[in-house]
């Protein structure tokens, strides 16, 4: 392996996935699914957000901490997107999966605003994260529409999936038992399929999200949720 750097952790982001099935696959894909970004006491100075909300997105720059390997020195040049069925490799630096040479992620998410507590001092509010619960951030700049976006870009094998979305059926009495302000992005991430392509059959998959327990069965391109449980407590 080539030269070692080091980098210091700014912040970790809560959000309400404690388990990583059921998180989309990407940002901005579920808008309604918030975090907030709680800075570590060293990086609490307000002076560092100074301007920040006059930017509408922001790039999280994080670390893919449950995709460390034992051995650092090995890697694997291909993966397996699962969005490729399992079978198909491709090139790790011609992915986003988290299992890379350095597990650093990207995420462009919205900013909600800056919010003053008394236990952490200066927060950020964002919106649309794909991001597991804890999640340590390195690093954090504005989204630059005019540099940042390029409208005729061409996003490979990835552009067949985009409009894959599954019909979710979820049945009043259950999506009831779900706080109200969690509803639509529950709904919204069980829309965006989180089984891996390669599972078509007919087992009931579990969801974790907000402190519930989503069970659900998948035929052909419907979602029907069977049960939910409150594990909060």
């Amino acid at each position: 392996m080539g030269e070692k750097l080091t980098y210091d952790v700014i912040a970790h982001i809560k959000t309400d996935f404690k388990d990583k099935f059921g998180i989309p696959r990407q940002s901005g894909r579920v808008d309604a699914l918030t975090g907030t970004v709680i800075f570590e006491p060293k990086y609490r100075n307000p002076d560092a957000l100074r301007e920040i909300e006059s930017f509408s997105h922001l790039w999280i720059i994080f670390d893919f901490s449950m995709a460390h390997r034992e051995n650092s020195d090995s890697w694997s040049p291909t993966v397996r997107p699962p969005r490729l069925g399992g079978n198909r490799k491709v090139g790790v630096f011609a992915s986003r999966s988290p299992f890379r040479p350095s597990p650093i992620g990207l995420s462009c998410v919205k900013l909600i605003g800056v919010e003053k507590t008394e236990k952490y001092g200066h927060v950020l509010k964002v919106s649309g994260v794909d991001l597991l619960d804890d999640t340590p951030i390195v690093d954090i700049k504005p989204y630059l529409p005019f540099a940042d976006c390029r409208p005729d870009a061409i996003g490979g094998y990835a552009d067949s999936e985009v409009s894959h979305s599954l019909k979710v059926d979820f049945p009043e009495e259950l999506l009831s038992m779900i706080p109200e302000d969690k509803r639509e992005a529950a709904v919204c991430c069980l829309a965006e399929d989180p089984r891996p392509s390669y599972q078509s059959d007919d087992r009931v998959y579990t969801m974790v999200y907000a402190g519930y327990e989503i069970d659900f069965t998948v035929v052909g391109s419907n979602a029907t949720v069977v049960e939910v449980r409150d594990t909060r407590n």
